[in-house]
């Protein structure tokens, strides 16, 4: 088995160019634009893909005990076949998942599902309260961006230029767009404020990533329904959402990691225990916080539902795929479709402009959250 390199003219990669691309310290060899760095990259063809969250090897069967047939750098995007169970479980993991791609098999918590849908750039922008503006969703597993300054230290853009790795944004983030622009090569920008609907590290980004999220996309679900309340249980890692005493949506979770980096015991990422009630609600955000040995600075973060103190939110995520495993800093990470419908469906509903909501300001009445587990 081999991985062959290409660039976006799908061209193989010389030697000489592989090890250019790796002396400059990017990662995801084949899917880095050579003859561009900026615009769509040709993605495999196929309905289905996956795109490496973190270097994972290939293995020969979903056993990770079987040979090693290669490895998928972060960001390299591959067809996504068909999902199995593994052969030999691991009991360290509660996941069991491996995705089968053309070259063999990787484990499923490292691969995020992904599709590469491009959209036809607006022309326009809508106008509501905050002036010309829009929601939109990136629709392609990655895109480059190009920042309007230097990037800003210590945050998400300016870890990853220290880091050497490239500028970009990924499917399923959700980004507050005010202004379009065509470049001199004709092709169409959309200008993004990241930090909401202003903040730093602002950029550009080819429009054909990004598909608009119309206003009758943020319709509550069942606004009619009595007692809605939602029970995350942290032990068996799964959030239920009930009206009265009927479960009707359930889906994985990832909350609050048990074990920081280093293997040792963190309380303090844990999910909070007990009954609580959304506070505040987002159709993006950017969040960041951590210490030394684990920070994060993560914008785009779509729908996201703030239920404690803290800032402890259900939200979408789209850095893993492991859902079933507690891993966060507290937080209740879901899929981005899961993310979603619990926001459409928890109250207090949202509108589209301005795109948020804050309970401590309104008064409106809100869902109840119900931590269980140890």
């Amino acid at each position: 088995m081999s991985l062959l390199y290409t660039n976006r003219k799908g061209t193989p990669l010389s030697r000489r160019e592989i090890l250019k691309v790796a002396a400059a310290g990017f990662t995801g060899l084949a899917l880095r634009p050579f003859d561009r760095l900026w615009g769509l990259v040709d993605f495999p063809q196929a309905e289905r893909l996956g795109r490496a969250c973190a270097t994972i090897e290939i293995k020969a069967r979903p056993d990770p005990e079987s040979a090693t047939l290669g490895v998928l750098y972060e960001d390299y995007v591959v067809p996504w076949l068909r999902e199995v169970s593994g052969l030999n479980p691991n009991f360290v993991f509660t996941n069991q998942r491996w995705v089968e791609i053309n070259d063999g098999y990787v484990y499923a918590p490292y691969l995020q599902p992904v599709r590469n849908l491009s959209n036809s750039p607006l022309s326009t922008l809508p106008t509501g309260s905050l002036g010309n503006g829009m929601w939109a969703e990136v629709t392609v597993p990655y895109v480059d961006i190009r920042l309007d300054s230097d990037p800003t230290k210590n945050s998400w853009a300016g870890s990853r230029v220290e880091q050497g790795q490239p500028l970009r944004i990924y499917y399923s983030q959700v980004f507050w767009i005010d202004r379009i622009q065509v470049d001199g090569a004709g092709l169409v920008e959309y200008h993004v404020n990241p930090n909401y609907y202003g903040g730093l590290d602002q950029f550009w980004v080819d429009a054909r990533a990004m598909r608009p999220i119309l206003a009758d996309e943020l319709m509550p679900i069942h606004p009619d329904a009595q007692s809605k309340r939602i029970k995350v249980d942290v032990t068996r890692q799964t959030l239920s959402c009930y009206e009265g005493e009927q479960e009707i949506f359930i889906c994985r979770t990832a909350s609050g990691a048990k074990y920081d980096m280093y293997g040792n015991i963190v309380d303090k990422w844990a999910t909070p225990i007990g009954i609580h009630k959304i506070t505040r609600k987002f159709v993006s955000l950017q969040m960041s916080g951590g210490t030394t040995g684990a920070p994060y600075d993560l914008p785009g973060i779509g729908w996201t539902v703030i239920f404690a103190t803290g800032g402890v939110a259900i939200h979408s995520t789209f850095w893993h795929n492991n859902f079933g495993d507690p891993m966060s800093h507290g937080c209740v990470n879901v899929s981005p479709d899961d993310a979603k419908w619990i926001f459409l469906w928890t109250l207090p509903t949202v509108s589209y402009d301005p795109g948020m909501v804050d309970v401590t300001i309104t008064g409106e009445t809100s869902s109840v959250v119900e931590v269980i587990g140890s």
